[in-house]
């Protein structure tokens, strides 16, 4: 028996005797199955490829973690260091010794957040490591690909997990799709951490929104405007998406001015 796991976007599923034979969140239009076929692997392959976590500190108590080689997607996951126990934000699939360890011997996790269901990854596998809880909104439950006792769905538009923490319910790329805000004493001006419920773009200072990015799906209007409305009740002044770009003054205003660009050109008849 396998805990299989999707090569094209490293989602890992319950143990099987043989991979099962499509991956769900591949099959949805948000995502795609190569040309190629559905490939499946597992962390024990991994670790015998030679993969490997890199931890990088982007700033005081922000630590990314991404895989290399790519795995999946390809996405970066963010540890915080809180006073309360450090948070995870979002999920990469590799684990091994030397990444529990290292999280180890930087105080474990108390917890795991989830912006939506490209990077669930393999979250059973490190919430049982490290005995948290994950957290996902509600509406994007029907997505999770294995069983789970540390699941904890949540329903509101926004929830507190510790006294920095905040969980912000935006919508958009999936029903669920959620932003964390990291705001305290010694981080005054705030963190958002966006996944890709909202992207950098090439263009300085600006980021998009999509049902589908690799499918190039746009989202509604109406859609637009209730992220924008729900981001312009928070302060903060920083952004870091899934995939290793920030956006480091001002990002707040760089949401709304995107957003209204987003809305001035898909509005055009």
């Amino acid at each position: 028996m396998n805990n299989y796991i999707c090569s094209t976007c490293g989602v890992q599923y319950d143990a099987t005797e043989d991979n099962p034979l499509e991956c769900k969140i591949c099959m949805d239009d948000r995502q795609y199955v190569p040309s190629t076929g559905q490939k499946w692997t597992t962390l024990h392959n991994l670790k015998q490829d030679g993969y490997t976590n890199e931890f990088v500190e982007v700033e005081p108590n922000l630590i990314a973690i991404k895989t290399k080689p790519q795995v999946g997607i390809g996405q970066t996951a963010y540890l915080m260091k809180t006073p309360e126990g450090n948070v995870l934000w979002d999920c990469i699939t590799y684990i091994d010794e030397d990444t529990v360890q290292r999280i180890q011997d930087m105080g474990g996790l108390k917890a795991i957040a989830i912006s939506h269901p490209h990077y669930y990854s393999a979250i059973c596998e490190w919430a049982e490591i490290f005995n948290c809880p994950i957290y996902i909104h509600e509406s994007d439950q029907e997505w999770t690909t294995r069983k789970s006792d540390h699941y904890v769905f949540w329903k509101e538009k926004s929830l507190r997990i510790n006294s920095s923490i905040e969980l912000i319910n935006l919508g958009g790329h999936f029903k669920g799709s959620s932003v964390l805000l990291w705001k305290s004493d010694t981080n005054p001006e705030g963190v958002l951490l966006v996944g890709d419920t909202i992207l950098m773009v090439p263009d300085s200072g600006w980021v998009s929104f999509m049902y589908s990015y690799p499918n190039r799906i746009p989202l509604s209007p109406n859609v637009i405007k209730n992220i924008r409305g729900m981001i312009i009740k928070y302060e903060f002044n920083r952004l870091y998406d899934a995939f290793g770009k920030s956006i480091l003054e001002d990002g707040k205003g760089s949401v709304i001015k995107s957003a209204d660009r987003y809305l001035k050109y898909i509005e055009i008849e």
